[in-house]
């Protein structure tokens, strides 16, 4: 049999919801005809997408890349058919946390100037891509090594990184510190969308204790709650200040590149003059809170 776009669907609500069952609920469809669906898909590729011998449904590996592939096909679909972008094509740029920094807003300000014609949407998605591989936005600004296969990527600028730690525990009183200087306690990692990794530290230093959260938000309140430290970048201090959490310069790591990156495959066409324009604001003279250029 042909494969539609309702087999994407089922399979994509199946990986969302770990069970079809609740994809089935989800899409107004009985469970045998999601079942028979995902049973099509995998005919058709000649692959398992799914783990059925564990309790909960899991993607196999397979399953895991053409759930991007997927995604991204009802997305592009779902956008043709949008009447409202006929007239004008939105060129949407995803970001996990913290945008461009100190540049975000003077980049938005240029853009509508000089190409009005082209409404640019900024779009905080919690996914290491942003987005962009899932086909949800055309341009991501990413931190750290970019390794997704598809996408093409450009420096815009590097930047230190930092410590936040509790507002009122002992760290927050020194001016500066070190990457050991964080291993006494468990380091909050953002597993979902952030930066930083326990490969950050030096193998004789690396911290034993971790606590896992999804996003920037549940990153600051645990830290806040004096659960753990964390590591991040200058921008983030300038974008996400909270009254619980104290940033400090972390004077022996390495600097974060920050990346423009899109799908080699069809971009939109405006992504040319958004990396332009975001090379040419990320060299004007320094802002406050300025991350360091290359």
């Amino acid at each position: 049999m042909s494969i539609e776009l309702r087999h994407l669907r089922c399979f994509l609500a199946i990986a969302e919801e770990s069970s079809v069952t609740r994809a089935a609920a989800r899409l107004h469809l009985t469970q045998p005809a999601v079942s028979r669906a995902l049973a099509a898909l995998e005919k058709h590729l000649g692959t398992r997408l799914v783990d059925r011998s564990t309790h909960h449904l899991v993607l196999t590996a397979e399953g895991h890349v053409f759930r991007d592939k997927a995604a991204a096909a009802v997305a592009a679909f779902d956008e043709a058919l949008d009447a409202a972008r006929l007239r004008r094509w939105p060129l949407r740029l995803g970001h996990a946390w913290s945008a461009l920094g100190p540049y975000t807003t003077p980049l938005l300000r240029r853009w509508e100037q000089e190409h009005p014609d082209t409404p640019l949407e900024l779009l905080r998605i919690d996914d290491r891509t942003a987005g962009l591989t899932r086909g949800e936005v055309d341009a991501a600004v990413l931190r750290g090594p970019v390794n997704t296969p598809g996408l093409v990527t450009e420096l815009l600028f590097t930047e230190p990184r930092v410590a936040a730690v509790t507002a009122d525990g002992p760290l927050a009183s020194r001016p500066s510190l070190t990457l050991a200087d964080l291993t006494s306690g468990p380091v909050i990692l953002n597993t979902v969308s952030g930066l930083t990794n326990l490969d950050l530290w030096p193998p004789r230093i690396r911290p034993t204790a971790t606590l896992t959260v999804a996003n920037t938000d549940d990153w600051l309140t645990a830290i806040a709650a004096g659960r753990g430290v964390g590591v991040s970048v200058a921008s983030t201090a300038l974008m996400h200040p909270h009254l619980g959490v104290v940033y400090r310069p972390l004077s022996d790591a390495p600097p974060a590149p920050v990346v423009l990156a899109w799908r080699a495959s069809a971009p939109h066409p405006a992504v040319g003059q958004l990396a332009a324009l975001a090379r040419e604001v990320a060299a004007e003279p320094s802002r406050s809170s300025m991350p360091e250029r290359e």
